[in-house]
């Protein structure tokens, strides 16, 4: 028996804090300090000693960037500036003067900011989303502040910030890539009025970090990305050493942004944003630069420490076709206490498939261990992770020959320890073709002699170093071969049976959503019952037994609105605009009437943080938090977390995705989803599905990149996530993939998804995606397996019904989709006695 839960008005009338918030904000400022990476550390400069005297120069020494601007805002009670954070932990700010004036230039800039926009908006036709249009293409630009001056302190802190948002990409160019001239001289005069200086990096996505050459004593740098929330206090844990830090690299900081294999091409940079064409091919990231030995500034993996670790390796087998290593790691310091990330790497042999020098394949994180004290782990390689795909095959295989496992706390710093052979090659998963280009495609190669070098002289090494060898016989290794079925037959029995008892009016309304009515947008604030949210899904057979849920924002947090009133019974609507940076653009309005009721969400640091952590257990841990917010505000599906591949430093939407490695990226979105699915009826949306790297003309850019690339790099996470979480759902990109919308896809979404991967839960699609032309329809998605097309609109609707009638549509195909949507709904926390989503055995 299913019973409908009544619904409440979401959030409190009391603005006093909450002790959710307080426990909440406890565990995001863990999680905060554990991701920030410490870069350099001459001299043992940090961690300070309390009371210490610190000039703090920087536009985000008080207006510290949290997060990234759009889809992934929260709209937070408070944010903890380094400022207040460094305050609060006893250290003396000298510089509160320049601080002070800077808060009063800042302010100053922002309102002319909105004003300007405001005016450009003014002159649209479209006053919601051409709104929203040239609020993510006017991106602010913080000014510098006024010249430094020197004060009675030894040691500045100067706090580099940019903000990113959602629906522009990023320049290489001053005042976002580049320092600025202004920031330059800052940078200049601080160090030559001050002994010891510290730079923390407080942007989104990578910047330039050539001024690390032209000033000597910057001492310690750290990546502290955007910190969520709590940034000022967890800022302050790692630079007084309250917490030793443990944050790693998740991506490669090249010494110049040339150094990227695609960085004349991407995006905008070559004048093409309709076209991205992905010549670089597997060599992504650290791929590239290992394998064509490009150095680095700060490599992948790479974090320092405030105390040493010594970690080996005690013994390497081969268990149920799984190479086990297990590993000891050893705190040989005698002051700090400390967490450590084992990585474990692995080369594949060359054979008929070119492959990087290295891969990531395994890793783990300590516990905290204080000086002397040692742990054992148990790291396991399945043997997919070291298959390639080839194409000519349609399938994962494995070459004949030599795959060295190498162990370290960061890829430069590995070295090999193991050597698995394989007698002959192996066809471990046997599939179908997705995705084929239909133009051509040239894909950046290696030089083989060079290539054949290097491996030569690495087996040399592991017979000289008389490395374990495990023998694996193709023999003894099972092939699986895929079994396909169509988007019909992929279908929960019990929905469909009851979906069969539905009209067709039903069910067309119930294939998308029921955007907010008169909240004048659908643009991320789509929600109706509860104010801020994403969307809802349609309500319209409620009688039927069948509620609407609630979908809200990510991945930094819920993003709902900070309050919204109730009068006389009802919910007072609010523009889209008091969603956005606070409520910045409805400031000085009227107060609405009726009965405030206060919606304050917790601020968690940005994707790319998370993954600094390495730490799954503490992923997890944020999840169910979020869970529990989700459950507070009577939301079921989060739309989070983003997961795409850092293929490039100036996506915009960088902040909020994990990597440029997709064991990276797919493992802590696993940790993420079975955080918040522990909580009864709550979901992940895990996104954007797939080649979302770009976000200039997002809707219209056609990524254009070979089926191994796509599924070794840019699907490999995703299928990740999917195999070790059950997420609820999935979202959709609004690119094209080789020509195909990705959410008209039906190679992703039902090929792979469903019948590679057994995703079991919901796909739908991104805001707005089928209103941008004819290419891309609900008829479409609803063939391809996506199953809701989101917020909705009346035009989705006659398209479904068009195709229905034209039988361009089957009922078939819109039933499977809709018994997909009933079967997580059912599933949802908007009934009574709901349980934790069940995931595939």
């Amino acid at each position: 028996m299913r019973t409908i839960k009544t619904r409440h008005f979401t959030g409190t009338t009391d603005n006093t804090v909450t002790k959710r918030e307080l426990d909440n904000r406890k565990v995001v400022r863990r999680a905060a300090a554990e991701g920030m990476v410490l870069l350099k550390n001459e001299g043992q400069l940090l961690p300070l000693k309390e009371g210490t005297k610190v000039a703090l120069y920087g536009v985000g020494a008080s207006r510290t960037i949290k997060g990234g601007t759009g889809s992934g805002d929260v709209n937070e009670r408070e944010t903890v500036s380094i400022y207040q954070g460094m305050k609060n932990a006893g250290f003396e700010i000298t510089t509160e003067d320049w601080i002070k004036a800077y808060d009063e230039q800042y302010q100053a800039a922002r309102y002319a900011w909105r004003d300007e926009i405001e005016e450009k908006a003014s002159r649209l036709e479209d006053q919601v989303s051409g709104f929203f249009n040239v609020y993510s293409t006017t991106p602010f630009r913080m000014p510098a502040g006024a010249p430094v001056t020197q004060t009675d302190a030894e040691i500045a802190i100067y706090i580099l910030s940019r903000v990113a948002g959602e629906g522009a990409d990023r320049f290489d160019a001053e005042g976002d890539y580049y320092l600025t001239k202004e920031e330059k001289q800052q940078l200049s005069d601080i160090g030559s009025m001050y002994k010891h200086v510290i730079v923390a990096v407080n942007t989104g996505g990578l910047a330039d970090l050539s001024f690390m050459d032209e000033y000597s004593n910057i001492e310690a740098l750290l990546q502290i990305v955007q910190p969520g929330m709590e940034a000022g206090n967890a800022f302050a844990d790692i630079i007084s050493g309250r917490v030793t830090p443990s944050g790693k690299m998740t991506d490669s900081w090249a010494f110049k942004y040339e150094d990227y294999p695609n960085s004349k091409t991407f995006s905008h940079n070559n004048g093409n944003v309709d076209k991205e064409y992905y010549t670089e091919g597997l060599y992504v990231g650290y791929r590239y630069f290992d394998s064509f030995d490009v150095p680095v500034r700060y490599g992948f993996g790479y974090g320092l420490s405030y105390t040493t670790f010594e970690a080996k390796v005690l013994s390497t087998v081969l268990k149920d076709n799984k190479i086990v290593v297990e590993t000891e790691t050893i705190n040989t310091g005698d002051t700090y206490s400390g967490k450590e990330v084992v990585q474990l790497y692995a080369t594949c042999p060359a054979g008929k498939l070119e492959k990087e020098y290295r891969r990531l394949v395994a890793f783990d994180k300590t516990g905290l261990l204080a000086p002397g004290q040692s742990e054992k782990m148990t790291l396991e390689i399945a043997l997919d992770k070291l298959t390639s795909y080839s194409e000519a095959e349609a399938a994962w295989v494995l070459e004949k020959g030599s795959y060295v496992i190498w162990t370290g706390n960061s890829l430069e710093s590995s070295t090999p320890c193991a050597v698995l052979a394989l007698d002959a090659d192996v066809v471990l998963t046997k599939t179908q073709n997705i995705c084929p280009l239909k133009e051509e495609l040239e894909e950046m190669k290696q030089s083989s002699e060079k290539m054949t070098q290097k491996l030569a002289a690495l087996l040399k090494f592991t017979e000289e170093k008389a490395l374990p060898v495990m023998e694996l016989k193709a023999a003894d290794v099972e092939t699986r071969v895929v079994e396909y079925h169509s988007n019909a037959e992929c279908v929960p029995a019990e929905a469909r049976e009851f979906v069969d008892t539905l009209s067709t009016e039903k069910l067309v309304a119930l294939a998308s959503g029921d955007p907010g009515k008169g909240q004048g947008s659908n643009l991320g604030s789509a929600g109706i019952s509860v104010p801020g949210s994403a969307g809802e899904t349609n309500d319209c057979a409620l009688e039927d037994g069948i509620p609407g849920i609630v979908l809200s924002d990510g991945p930094a947090g819920l993003r709902l609105m900070k309050h919204y009133n109730v009068y006389e019974g009802k919910i007072v609507n609010k523009p889209f605009k008091f969603s956005l940076e606070g409520g910045l653009f409805c400031e000085g309005e009227p107060a609405d009437p009726g009965e405030t009721r206060y919606q304050y969400c917790t601020a968690i640091p940005v994707g790319t943080l998370l993954a600094q952590t390495w730490d799954t257990a503490l992923i997890e841990e944020i999840g169910e938090m979020i869970g529990g917010e989700m459950e507070e505000f009577s939301t079921t599906l989060w739309l989070a977390p983003g997961m795409n591949i850092h293929r490039n430093p100036l996506c915009g939407r960088n902040f909020e995705y994990y990597s440029e490695d997709p064991l990276v990226a797919g493992k802590i979105a696993a940790a993420m989803t079975n955080g918040v699915q522990k909580v009864p009826g709550c979901g992940t949306t895990i996104k954007h599905f797939a080649c979302n790297n770009q976000e200039d003309n997002r809707m219209g850019s056609d990524s254009i990149v070979s089926e191994r690339t796509l599924r070794e790099i840019y699907l490999k996470g995703f299928e990740i996530a999917i195999t070790e979480s059950q997420p609820m759902s999935i979202m959709t990109s609004y690119n094209l993939i080789n020509g195909v919308h990705a959410a008209n896809n039906e190679d992703t979404c039902t090929k792979a998804a469903r019948c590679e991967w057994g995703f079991q839960g919901m796909i739908m699609t991104d805001w707005t995606t089928t209103e941008q032309g004819e290419d891309c329809t609900a008829s479409g998605c609803m063939r391809a397996g996506n199953d809701l097309v989101m917020p909705g609109a009346f035009s989705d609707r006659d398209n479904l019904n068009q195709e229905l009638a034209d039988g361009t549509l089957s009922m078939d195909d819109l039933k499977a989709c809709i018994s997909r949507l009933v079967n997580i709904v059912w599933q949802s926390n908007q009934f009574e006695n709901a349980v934790p989503y069940k995931k595939v055995k």
